[in-house]
């Protein structure tokens, strides 16, 4: 005799469901690490749990269907933290250039820190910061006068020679110039405010989200098309030929504007991997209100090197550090 689910099941199902979806987006994070940015603390295919609730449980800013891109994003509220991320933390968090991506990277610098690297070494407040002990380098350094130009900033040296850089922390006072215009682009935007560019023709809206990484995440060539020079929309690492107009925050012209106050704490986030991850060096802070958790062990982990997808059994249970 065939067998239906009766409302008493679909309703005790719904509540499970809802059970496990809670948990997941309040007290535990569950990540698969997609790629080898830090190797050898964390492999590529391994699956993390991270604690959300140590700097504090934030509720959902996005709902929808997962596994897709349909839903829509809320306010989201963030509760008291036990602690702050700190030096040394492996922190899970919202990609600032696309919210929807998850990245896992080791935190080398706090709020009011100076951040530097000399020949891939990195300095803090001129005080040498360790390579982690399962931490690697791929290749030879590039020379001091190598100019790399996705660096963060565009006028940083490269990822082996980083000159110094003052991270952000709640209250910095900077001064509004075009010497600062890229920096006061990203923080502003990242501390939520509203930038706009305008002429007699068109209005154009700075956002950090980058349509690479919507082609990298939905993979269509449509999600070019709002991006200038077809569309009005602006990012802050492309200012050498932005249209002509009057620079707006929050409706207020820039030269009306003479100092910006930080509105959060931020921080900078590096792979262990350290020749082979996209991180703080080319993309710049992480804001304190992006950090979602830290990464705790990992309880399953896939050789996805080859196919069929090899077990890592050795790997299970290996705490994160």
């Amino acid at each position: 005799m065939k067998k239906f689910i009766n409302i008493h099941e679909l309703r005790s199902l719904f509540f499970l469901v809802l059970i496990v979806l809670s948990v997941k987006e309040t007290i535990f994070e569950l990540y698969i690490v997609p790629t080898g940015s830090m190797e050898n603390t964390i492999m590529t295919g391994d699956m993390l749990v991270g604690n959300r609730f140590v700097y504090g449980m934030k509720t959902p800013s996005w709902i929808g269907i997962p596994y897709t891109s349909i839903g829509f994003f809320i306010p989201s509220i963030r509760f008291p933290s036990f602690k702050t991320p700190e030096r040394g933390d492996v922190i899970i968090f919202q990609f600032p250039r696309d919210v929807r991506q998850k990245y896992v990277k080791r935190c080398v610098a706090e709020p009011g820190d100076i951040f530097e690297i000399r020949d891939k070494v990195i300095y803090i407040n001129n005080e040498e910061y360790p390579l982690p002990e399962n931490g690697k380098f791929l290749m030879n350094p590039y020379s001091n006068d190598f100019l790399q130009q996705d660096i963060f900033l565009g006028d940083k040296g490269n990822k082996d020679h980083f000159s110094k850089i003052n991270i952000p922390k709640k209250g910095d006072t900077i001064k509004v110039s075009s010497e600062n215009a890229q920096l006061l682009l990203h923080i502003m935007l990242l501390d939520g405010h509203e930038i706009t560019l305008e002429n007699s023709m068109q209005n154009y809206k700075f956002t950090m989200t980058s349509p690479d990484e919507l082609w990298r995440r939905i993979g269509k060539p449509k999600v070019y098309k709002p991006y200038y020079p077809q569309g009005n929309l602006l990012v802050p690492w492309s200012t050498d030929n932005l249209p002509s107009g009057t620079l707006k925050v929050n409706g207020i012209p820039i030269n009306e504007i003479q100092e910006y106050y930080v509105e959060q704490d931020y921080y900078f986030a590096v792979g262990d991997n350290r020749d082979d991850s996209l991180d703080s060096r080319f993309w710049g802070f992480v804001p304190r209100n992006h950090i979602i958790g830290e990464a705790l062990f990992a309880y399953f982990s896939l050789d996805i090197s080859s196919f069929p997808y090899i077990p890592r059994f050795d790997r299970i249970g290996t705490i994160i550090q």
